[in-house]
């Protein structure tokens, strides 16, 4: 792990009541703390040149959730929706002793911190939701207000994944000889390409530190005679992000509501109205055959879905503000660095 870390940044393992969770910090003494949470098939390594550049009055923090970078490989009980990871995240805030920080969420990240929320809303100052999960979790849902498809999440979960991307995270595959390995997804969908990470080795690494298994990712799977006759298992990562396990829209009823910032890509294709892993989506385009029309499984709006969610957190008394950056994929913090520290400084900064 220490090869792996950028000069300022400093890790250790941290015990708390639940596991012991590794974190990165940027070694500045007091500010008020920012929280970094990883999205799925990553780990806190993702955050470091974030956490490097914050400005002063703030402590930058990034964890490894469970399963992923160095941080206990507890099982994941994915009926709890992202509830096992955000019970984890609020025990480590808990051991580090941190007055309301800020959180910062990413992809599946942003899930956990959505979570957190409705359990510790008065625990919180601020939320940053960065290319953020639908609060309705990932397929099988249709409209705006996060109707399911189906009664056993068909088309989500443990088994919608290529298998041989699990494959080849599980044997540690750094080339970038197939379409499927970790390198070309990085390439092709955490970033728009052409753009290339200057610490790509680095995040590959990351990404491989995910453990895999139906425990871990992607998790189990169960049959069932919808299409794509495969529906949620209840452990997992995949799974504890179906519409049967996750729903994220009670947020407009917590107290006290702190403000949230919105930042996405403008080509972001995982988290999208249109995915390149939403099954349905790729059935409309001919990619999952036998797909029974936009009538029966229609893709699942996802961005559509959060400002619908949003929108009536403000309604409700919070505030929100999004922020779309251009050019940008899945991860604008590392595509476009300072448009993005400029919108999440500006918010720190405002609350």
């Amino acid at each position: 792990m220490t090869d792996l870390l950028l000069p300022g940044i400093a890790s250790r393992r941290v015990s708390t009541r639940r596991l012991t969770i590794n974190v990165l910090d940027d070694g500045r003494p007091g500010g008020q703390p920012v929280l970094f949470i990883h999205g799925n098939v990553s780990s806190a390594l993702f955050f470091q040149t974030t956490l490097l550049a914050l400005p002063e009055g703030f402590r930058g923090i990034a964890l490894d959730l469970r399963g992923f970078g160095d941080t206990d490989p507890e099982p994941v009980d994915a009926t709890r929706g992202l509830a096992d990871y955000s019970d984890d995240v609020a025990a480590l805030i808990d051991a580090l002793e941190l007055d309301r920080p800020h959180v910062v969420g990413w992809s599946m990240g942003s899930g956990v911190a959505l979570q957190l929320l409705l359990d510790h809303a008065e625990r919180l100052a601020s939320l940053t939701l960065v290319a953020p999960v639908s609060p309705y979790g990932f397929g099988g849902t249709r409209d705006a207000d996060g109707t399911p498809l189906s009664s056993d999440g068909a088309g989500t979960g443990g088994g919608t994944v290529n298998p041989d991307f699990v494959a080849r995270l599980a044997a540690g595959d750094t080339s970038d000889e197939a379409s499927t390995s970790p390198r070309q997804v990085l390439r092709a969908h955490y970033v728009k390409p052409p753009f290339v990470p200057a610490q790509e080795d680095i995040y590959v690494a990351s990404m491989l530190s995910t453990r895999t298994g139906e425990n871990h990712y992607p998790g189990d799977l169960r049959p069932t005679e919808a299409w794509p006759q495969v529906a949620a298992g209840d452990r997992g990562v995949l799974n504890t992000m179906s519409p049967t396990h996750l729903r994220l829209d009670g947020i407009d009823r917590v107290r006290p509501k702190p403000p949230i910032l919105w930042i996405r890509g403008d080509s972001d294709v995982i988290i999208s109205d249109t995915s390149a892993y939403d099954l349905a989506y790729l059935g409309s385009l001919g990619a999952v055959p036998d797909w029974p029309g936009i009538e029966q499984v229609p893709p699942q709006p996802m961005v559509t879905q959060t400002r619908a969610v949003l929108r009536r957190y403000a309604d409700a008394g919070g505030s929100y503000r999004e922020v779309v950056i251009t050019e940008a994929g899945h991860s604008p913090f590392l595509e476009k660095p300072e448009d993005f520290l400029a919108a999440l400084t500006d918010f720190l900064r405002g609350v």
